[in-house]
């Protein structure tokens, strides 16, 4: 168990700083874009939207792929499209139950459920600053 948490520790820390410096280059590409070309008008701003949104993907993309190597690293799940495929549903706190870890490596299951779901609140909370800043929504107004 203690190893569980342990390595959990580490993979959090991993994706929490993976989170941050996402977010943090989503931001400055998008502060860019605006810079560049005044971000008036529907289209564009729902363009730039859209371009967050993909900016959020990957790095959630990545987050789940740290946590499907460590999985395939300790063994826990033997291949490694296994893993890819238990890492998403647990990040996104899914969770159909139709692939399981072996018994020793429950635990860190839990842990990328308690991670995806903060991180993934995050990104909501990104998303909605972003969309009232660049986005067509104005605060206010729209919420």
């Amino acid at each position: 168990m203690l190893i569980n948490l342990l390595l959990g520790t580490v993979v959090i820390s991993m994706t929490v700083i993976v989170h941050t410096l996402g977010l943090v280059a989503v931001a400055n590409v998008m502060n860019r874009v605006a810079e560049r070309r005044p971000l008036h008008g529907y289209r564009r701003k729902v363009t730039a939207m859209v371009a967050v949104m993909y900016g959020l993907f990957a790095v959630h993309t990545v987050e789940i792929w740290i946590w499907a190597a460590v999985y395939w690293y300790v063994d826990a799940i033997p291949h490694f499209e296994n893993a890819l495929y238990f890492s998403a549903i647990t990040f996104s706190t899914l969770g159909y139950g139709d692939s399981l870890l072996k018994q020793d490596w429950q635990l860190l299951a839990g842990l990328e459920g308690i991670s995806g779901f903060l991180l993934i609140g995050w990104s909501t909370a990104y998303l909605v600053a972003a969309s009232t800043r660049l986005g067509p929504f104005q605060a206010g107004k729209h919420f």
